[in-house]
């Protein structure tokens, strides 16, 4: 049975949450999951993928953002992102030492799944893959992560609820000491007399015990037993998909809206964390325009009233890193040996929260 998630214990987050509080509550977005759990080969870890549409043999753009607020990580296609406002395909999260591997796999799928475009034209696939770093749980050095298991993750890919904490990439992965990893939510927002929803995944590796701060509570000194960290030494991906009509301009304003959901958890984004952020929207969709269509006509939604979707971002991040941690389970260390990365007691956390 599933452990029950941060609503479930009572915690009061704000907003409106869809039907499975999930990034999936955006119509047509899929997450799959390669899950590598080992022990005796010291195997921790995964790949997630995130499918923004069901496509057909053609690839379509999908109208993206990218936000970095600390750069000691990688998410792979952004310099085009950034550039052109779009990307083709899934987007996927592993390991640090997983990156070419799952680069290598996205590729692989793309060339199969849109065989036509890559024979008929002169097209390249630009892979999005994130990492954060799983080498306390998991070996890392032993490169566990292979093209195969990223073509799993895809093909794995659904709707509905979205299995959170050891769960793809997220499987090695620690979020202020406790065990973290894969979290998500969303938010209902009604704009112009339309209903959008906006919706969150993490995979959350990062932030020390005395820093972390729930709903304004200061949770990680509460319960400060079994923190073994210093200084900070980990990561944090959020991926933010909308069905809301927004520009690349502004959907590169709610990526870094990601940044204060983070923040809300009470990580000042250290040095040695890539806290890197991608927000894409489904909304309209077609094929690529070539040479022969000079202009194109998209609707987009006024800047001046983006508050609604900006505030939905920062609630939704919040609620999925809390998500990514009350999911954990003790997990022993495979670097320092002996080291038990706890989980976060969620009874014990709900109690904070009673009157």
């Amino acid at each position: 049975m599933p452990k029950p998630r941060a609503r479930d214990l009572g915690l009061p987050f704000p907003g409106q949450p869809g039907p499975f509080n999930a990034i999936t509550d955006v119509p047509g977005v899929r997450v799959g999951f390669c899950t590598l759990t080992d022990p005796a080969k010291a195997m921790r870890t995964g790949v997630t993928a995130i499918l923004p549409r069901i496509e057909a043999d053609a690839p379509q753009p999908v109208w993206a953002g990218q936000f970095t607020l600390n750069g000691n990580g990688e998410l792979t296609g952004t310099h085009w992102i950034n550039d052109a406002g779009y990307f083709i395909g899934p987007v996927c999260i592993t390991n640090t030492h997983g990156v070419g591997a799952v680069h290598h796999g996205v590729t692989e799928w793309m060339i199969e799944h849109y065989a036509a475009w890559f024979e008929g034209e002169h097209c390249w696939a630009m892979p999005v893959v994130g990492e954060t770093y799983d080498g306390i749980l998991n070996d890392i050095n032993a490169l566990h992560v292979t093209p195969e298991h990223a073509k799993a993750a895809i093909r794995a890919a659904k709707g509905g609820l979205v299995e959170e904490g050891s769960t793809g990439g997220g499987n090695g992965m620690i979020a202020y000491e406790f065990k973290g990893g894969t979290g998500t939510a969303s938010r209902r927002v009604s704009l112009g007399g339309k209903d959008y929803t906006v919706g969150v995944l993490v995979q959350a590796n990062n932030g020390r015990r005395p820093w972390l701060t729930i709903l304004g509570k200061p949770v990680g000194q509460l319960m400060p037993e079994g923190a073994f960290r210093d200084r900070e030494q980990g990561s944090i991906i959020v991926v933010i998909a909308t069905d809301a009509p927004l520009s690349a301009l502004s959907l590169r304003h709610v990526a870094r809206r990601a940044s204060m959901g983070v923040a809300r958890g009470g990580t000042p984004s250290g040095n040695s964390s890539g806290d890197i952020f991608l927000a894409f929207s489904t909304a309209n969709p077609g094929a690529l325009a070539g040479e022969d269509q000079p202009f194109v006509t998209r609707t987009e939604i006024n800047t001046e009233v983006m508050d609604p979707i900006y505030l939905a971002t920062v609630e939704a991040t919040e609620e999925a890193v809390v998500n990514a941690m009350v999911a954990g389970v003790d997990v022993a260390a495979v670097k320092p040996k002996g080291l038990i990365v706890p989980a976060l007691d969620g009874q014990r956390l709900a109690a904070l929260f009673r009157p």
